[in-house]
């Protein structure tokens, strides 16, 4: 018999011991998550009386899986518009929680006696939360759809950005030990090229691709294309030298802008629910009660440091940012623990043999300490707000409400020469980026292709390297265009240089810029496939940049390119049912949801549901199918998996959403204790029955029985409509939920 591999062995003692001790967490009313990583210790290495996982190398790879499918579903939740729009907010808090945990972790490790370089490491370790963590306590806690986790997450994006930024850092000093800016340089440069080209190809390009296959798609379909397009990105991620978990976020916020997205996370939910649970167990399997033993005073020391001083780094920097208090809290308290790439960066300094031997079982120890304690700290974030704002003088009070409401700037000042320039600086960067990535494609894919093949068809190689020269150009020309001259208008410029004094200082030197940029695009190219004199390079290349500006036709082209970019951006935004102004928002929330079949207003009217009286929100749609409903009137019945566009402030719609998605109490209900009663009459003449039709005999109104079968002549008439007629010596099958006692023929009525 051939061998059971030891991964089945190892997932049956996972899921099974996971989902007994879940159960018991579930009864208790505690977070799942922590009920994983107790299942994680009992089967990990340090815990004697259980059975242990034989291969942890596996392990660790379908956890792996289950960072990615959190990932991957967080930014499905997330997108590209919510980032932007939040991202000042989350660089601001990020990098002042960056900084004063550094700062932080540096003086902790002096205090506990480690060297230089281990509290470097460690000030680093600090810096960075657990976006795992947070992302399963949100959805534990039922919090995904509140306000103040867009911030969180936009915070955790940058955390996860600086990381890999931090592991380059580390890794020339752990090597070199200096410090090296170039490195540090070429990897944000690197950085920001990938999601730049990721994002905008992605936009383009896969939205257009869904919408074109929607007529054949099935959920088995879109469900393999789905989680495929996650893994592509994954493994771009990681060949360019990323983290896994970026490169699965970046997909899912990219199909988070397709009108799919809803449908895609409901799909992966069982798939990210199934991995995520191995991720946490096997950072259970970590726990180590020997060093727990040995090292507990640092152990307390660092973790009572990170909830202490991480909490309010992260809400200092939410207030810096612009937030009122209570929303900066509830932001700050989720940033109480450290996670996966403490981990990581742990590991790195134990490979270069630059830290303390005991700081990675220690670090390790930490985070399944914090780990524990984030769920109740995001808990209590509320009623903490609700106790400390009464107690905070009414000046200080008054100065964060007059700094919140302030710090977005007025209308006047954005209309300037500063709106100006940092709009064309970054229609240059996104477009030289898309340059970029178009020269690295045709010189490292397309120019071995042709060589290889003319050189087998034995033709001149300049056949070869004109073609693929000339190709790339016309492929180029719209956003040689766009970077060039895109948004350049004389009339406006000569307006600015009216209005605004020293414009020419930044117009001009913007200007050559932009020229220059698109003359380096070309010189490249040519370089790249042609490899002559600079000087020729440059005529020629100003010969091409030159047709670009009068070109027509490269207008034309960049505008479809740029039309069809924007209607995939906006595709899911424009199946809300309108747009809350941008002056409303902090006040309006606005929210689809889909009605369960255990939800109390399921099958009433909107006027038995009481939705504007109970909850003061607003339903203005109803989505059943392919109907859509506007404005549906008093007497519209809301049935289950209908989807309703609620409008509210933030507390409404958190409150009617707890009874539209409400969850039934038992997955599984048991029935065996309803039962029908089958029964078997014989028709004789003369009898009750016989001469009457099925509708005549008043069996189903009267008796509470449902005729199903007549029996005759041999054969049976299944299911007779109600006109059927009852004849002699006809055998009638009927059934019925009660014991009945038909008065005039019981002893022809047998139950069965």
């Amino acid at each position: 018999m051939e061998s059971l591999p030891g991964i089945f062995m190892d997932l049956a003692l996972i899921l099974i011991t996971a989902g007994v001790i879940t159960v018991v967490f579930k009864w208790l009313k505690q977070p799942l998550v922590l009920g994983y990583i107790l299942a994680g210790f009992f089967i990990g290495p340090y815990f004697k009386w259980f059975p242990v996982i034989t291969d942890p190398s596996s392990v660790h790879v379908w956890s792996d899986i289950g960072i990615v499918f959190l990932m991957f579903a967080l930014g499905l939740e997330f997108s590209i518009k919510k980032l932007k729009k939040v991202g000042a907010t989350g660089a601001i808090t990020a990098l002042t929680e960056l900084a004063i945990m550094f700062l932080v972790g540096n003086t902790v490790g002096h205090l506990l006696g480690f060297n230089d370089m281990s509290c470097i490491f460690l000030g680093c370790m600090l810096s960075i939360s657990s976006t795992a963590i947070i992302v399963k306590s949100f959805d534990d806690l039922k919090l995904k759809q509140q306000k103040f986790t867009s911030t969180v997450t936009a915070v955790l994006v940058v955390e996860d950005l600086v990381a890999v930024l931090l592991l380059v850092v580390l890794s020339t000093v752990s090597v070199s030990k200096t410090f090296n800016g170039g490195a540090l340089a070429m990897s944000m440069v690197k950085l920001v090229f990938f999601l730049i080209v990721w994002f905008v190809g992605g936009i383009y390009l896969i939205p257009t691709f869904l919408r074109w296959m929607r007529k054949y798609m099935t959920e088995e379909t879109l469900l393999l294309v789905a989680v495929g397009l996650c893994f592509g990105m994954v493994v771009l991620a990681a060949k360019a030298g990323f983290s896994t978990a970026l490169g699965a976020f970046v997909m899912g916020a990219i199909l988070a802008e397709t009108i799919e997205a809803d449908v895609i996370h409901r799909l992966i939910t069982p798939l990210k629910n199934l991995f995520s649970a191995v991720f946490f167990v096997s950072v259970g399997m970590l726990i180590e009660p020997a060093v727990l033993g040995k090292h507990w005073p640092a152990v307390l020391v660092i973790a009572a440091s990170i909830i202490l001083f991480k909490t309010t780094a992260a809400t200092t920097g939410v207030l810096l940012s612009g937030k009122p208090l209570k929303p900066a809290i509830q932001s700050g308290f989720c940033f109480c623990q450290i996670g996966e790439f403490s981990f990581i960066i742990a590991g790195l300094g134990n490979r270069f043999g630059v830290i303390d031997q005991n700081l990675y079982p220690i670090i390790v120890s930490v985070s399944i300490l914090t780990t524990f304690v984030t769920p109740y700290m995001i808990k209590g974030a509320a009623p903490f707000s609700n106790w400390l704002e009464p107690k905070l003088p009414e000046r200080m009070k008054k100065h964060l409400m007059n700094y919140s409401e302030h710090s977005g700037g007025d209308a006047e000042s954005k209309a300037s020469v500063g709106l100006f320039l940092r709009k064309q600086l970054s229609g240059i960067l996104l477009h030289s980026a898309i340059l970029a990535a178009i020269t690295l494609l045709s010189l490292s894919l397309l120019r071995p292709f042709l060589d290889g093949l003319f050189q087998r068809l034995e033709i001149p190689q300049i056949w070869s390297r004109l073609i693929g020269l000339v190709g790339t150009l016309i492929l180029m020309s719209p956003f040689l265009w766009a970077v060039a001259v895109k948004n350049v208008s004389k009339k406006k410029i000569r307006e600015m240089f009216d209005t605004y004094r020293f414009s020419q200082a930044v117009v001009i030197p913007l200007l050559v810029l932009r020229y220059f940029a698109a003359l380096f695009a070309v010189g490249v190219v040519i370089a790249g496939y042609v490899n002559l004199a600079v000087g020729f390079l440059m005529v020629l290349a100003v010969i091409v940049v030159a047709v670009v500006l009068f070109s027509r036709k490269a207008d034309s082209f960049y505008s479809q390119i740029e039309d069809r970019f924007t209607k995939n951006l906006n595709s899911r935004q424009a199946q809300a049912a309108f747009q809350i102004p941008a002056g409303m928002e902090n006040e309006f929330a606005m929210e689809r949801l889909r009605m369960t079949a255990a939800s109390p207003l399921a099958g009433k009217t909107l006027a038995q549901s009481e939705v504007r009286e109970r909850y003061g929100a607003n339903i203005v749609t109803i989505e059943r199918g392919d109907t859509i409903i506007d404005m549906p009137g008093k007497d519209h019945i809301v049935m289950p998996a209908d989807i309703l566009t609620v409008i509210g402030t933030e507390e409404q719609v958190s409150a009617i959403r707890g009874d539209i998605e409400k969850e039934a109490d038992l997955l599984v209900h048991d029935h065996s204790d309803h039962e029908m009663h089958m029964y078997r009459y014989h028709v004789e003449a003369g009898g009750p029955l016989c001469g009457l039709g099925v509708g005549q005999s008043d069996l189903a109104r009267v008796h509470h029985a449902m005729v199903i079968a007549i029996e005759r002549d041999g054969k049976k008439i299944v299911n007779p409509d109600r006109h059927t007629i009852f004849q002699h010596d006809d055998i009638l099958w009927f059934v019925s939920p009660d014991e009945l006692t038909l008065t005039g023929f019981e002893k022809k009525m047998v139950e069965i």
